[in-house]
């Protein structure tokens, strides 16, 4: 792991574009609260409206041992959104009949999860009672194989019956992407860039290849504590093997604010397969009143309606947002550590709130 860190986070290298003056901006002093407030070594936003320009915002500094300034709209690890991006192929591949969302995913992997009767919409939409690998991983840090990681998780008792309950589990994505790569016989990344990537311009995001530590474009430092008020440390550089299909991505927060976007107006699915995704269960692990769809969040917004996305946590970053029910509004914000503190990034939720609302 990566050396501890010294000294604390400089005060709030804040820039954004627009005409608006620093400061006058509410997502601006957001962004400066988190930094000067919460201790949040950086803070990034995009905002899109519809009819105006994208804004973006920066807050703090992107190295704590330099003081260099955040790259505006710089690239981070997205964590969890890689499970939207997941979601889309398997319904392209849902859409293309190739795949039967409500068949038993043994039919496609039968040596893998044998006599459970999990479909792939349980997987998509956490209902499969798998149990998460994630607790079970050795602090050791080095490359899994996807296969790897669902063993770890096959070596623990089914939390429910499939479709009995809802509970996250990041092995339902791994499932998923090996279920992609069974199909189409080609792997997991290159999928994810035909089908998604390529198709909508997103040009600053892409699936690292395996063993792959580095980020590759400008991009703020990120930050983890190895206990709460412990030293943060640099934990940027990682091998992201440990999350593959469920977290592995990299992207910035302009180019999620076009994924939602692109999702939500059926640029990337047909119209049945849309509805499918948007069909969802209540989710509270992701807050009051939220509902898991497949591979996507709807949380309810202060100003009536909804929005969409999903938000990812890792090892250094964690970013919230998505795009409102009605398209008028997108917003992701990412901050370059992971809070101890709960509040924080309900702070950071309701920044999302407000800038998708005014």
């Amino acid at each position: 792991m990566a050396a501890g860190v010294m000294g604390a986070p400089a005060a709030a290298a804040a820039s954004r574009a627009g005409a608006t003056p620093t400061g006058a901006d509410p997502v601006q002093r957001g962004l400066d609260a988190l930094v000067r407030s919460d201790g949040v070594p950086a803070a990034l936003a995009s905002v899109k409206e519809y009819g105006h320009r994208t804004r973006t915002y920066t807050a703090g500094v992107g190295d704590l041992a330099t003081g260099s300034k955040v790259p505006r709209d710089g690239q981070v690890r997205i964590g969890s959104n890689t499970k939207a991006f997941t979601a889309v192929v398997v319904l392209q591949l849902v859409g293309e009949g190739k795949i039967g969302l409500d068949t038993s995913i043994e039919t496609y992997l039968p040596d893998l999860v044998r006599g459970n009767r999990i479909t792939v919409r349980h997987l998509l939409q956490h209902t499969s009672g798998l149990p998460n690998y994630v607790p079970y991983l050795s602090d050791d840090v080095r490359p899994y194989t996807p296969r790897e990681l669902l063993d770890i998780a096959l070596q623990h008792d089914a939390v429910f019956a499939p479709g009995k309950d809802w509970q996250y589990s990041n092995t339902n994505y791994v499932l998923a992407g090996m279920l992609i790569e069974q199909v189409t016989r080609r792997p997991l990344a290159e999928e994810l860039d035909r089908r998604v990537i390529e198709r909508i311009g997103l040009r600053h995001t892409y699936f690292p290849a395996h063993g792959d530590v580095r980020i590759r474009e400008p991009h703020p430092k990120g930050y983890y504590q190895e206990s709460p008020g412990s030293p943060l440390r640099d934990g940027t550089e990682l091998d992201p093997s440990w999350a593959w299909a469920a977290g592995q991505m990299i992207s910035t927060n302009s180019d999620l604010n076009r994924f939602y976007t692109a999702v939500l107006s059926g640029d990337l699915l047909p119209a049945e397969q849309l509805r499918q995704m948007r069909t969802t269960v209540p989710a509270e692990y992701f807050g009051p009143g939220a509902r898991y769809g497949l591979g996507i969040v709807s949380r309810p917004l202060s100003c009536g309606g909804r929005y969409w996305g999903h938000g990812g946590s890792t090892t250094g970053y964690e970013t919230r947002g998505g795009v409102r029910g009605d398209l008028r509004a997108a917003a992701d914000i990412a901050v370059t550590t992971q809070p101890s503190d709960k509040g924080v990034m309900e702070r950071v939720d309701g920044l999302v709130d407000m800038a998708l609302c005014r």
